[in-house]
């Protein structure tokens, strides 16, 4: 990752941290951007700038990218790491509202920002793009229709962005999981076993490794990271 520069967004999440933690350790520059001011955890540590924007603000998306294209020599990532979640109720009853938040979240920032480092992403020669989505799109749930609408949406933004990578060094992928695991949750429930959810450390590390894969065998995969339930 030395040399290599990545936009992290959602980095004020804790997978969000981790995975800025894992780049820098690597040896990467990290652009985030954020909407509030960004974690202090995250931005004490050397290599990571960060830059301010409603990533459902395609005009303020654009400013912050054009931010980070004067500040770095290149851009050679975006890990778009934006979570939002909204459901549990039976499909007739479904808000609307949530689905005007989880389109805002999931999709229209994806969109943006995607839109505003196409370039940039084109003219590296090794650039990666990675999203966090939901094994809820395989096989939605009618408590969880918008969420799982949303998800796959998304899901198909980026297959369609790496159908645009097609033939360049750069490569689009998408990582399904069923829920995340941090070490808070852990510490707050010790007793909990939590089947099936990933923990935060091994996503952070699968990112990563999307640099050590060929553009050719990376864009345009789905990659499943479920633990196997224990009996």
């Amino acid at each position: 990752m030395t040399g290599r520069t990545v936009v992290v967004t959602g980095a004020n999440g804790a997978l969000g941290q981790e995975v800025v933690r894992r780049l820098v350790a690597a040896g990467a520059k990290v652009a985030v951007i954020t909407r509030g001011a960004p974690a202090a955890e995250i931005a004490s540590l050397e290599g990571v700038s960060a830059y301010r924007a409603d990533l459902a603000d395609r005009t303020a998306v654009r400013a912050a990218v054009e931010e980070i294209r004067a500040a770095h020599d290149g851009v050679d990532g975006l890990l778009h790491l934006v979570g939002g979640w909204r459901g549990g109720v039976p499909i007739d009853e479904a808000d609307p509202a949530d689905w005007d938040f989880l389109e805002a979240g999931l999709i229209r920032s994806l969109q943006n920002v995607t839109q505003a480092l196409y370039p940039a992403l084109i003219a590296s020669p090794d650039a990666r793009v990675a999203i966090i989505s939901s094994t809820s799109v395989a096989k939605p749930t009618a408590k969880n229709a918008a969420y799982a609408a949303a998800k796959a949406a998304s899901e198909a933004w980026t297959l369609a962005l790496a159908d645009a990578f097609t033939g360049t060094g750069a490569a689009a992928v998408i990582v399904r999981v069923m829920a995340l695991l941090t070490p808070q949750m852990k510490a707050d429930a010790p007793e909990r076993k939590f089947p099936r959810y990933t923990p935060i450390g091994d996503v952070a590390d699968a990112l990563v490794a999307l640099w050590d894969v060929s553009p050719a065998e990376a864009n345009g995969t789905v990659e499943t990271l479920v633990p196997e339930a224990k009996a």
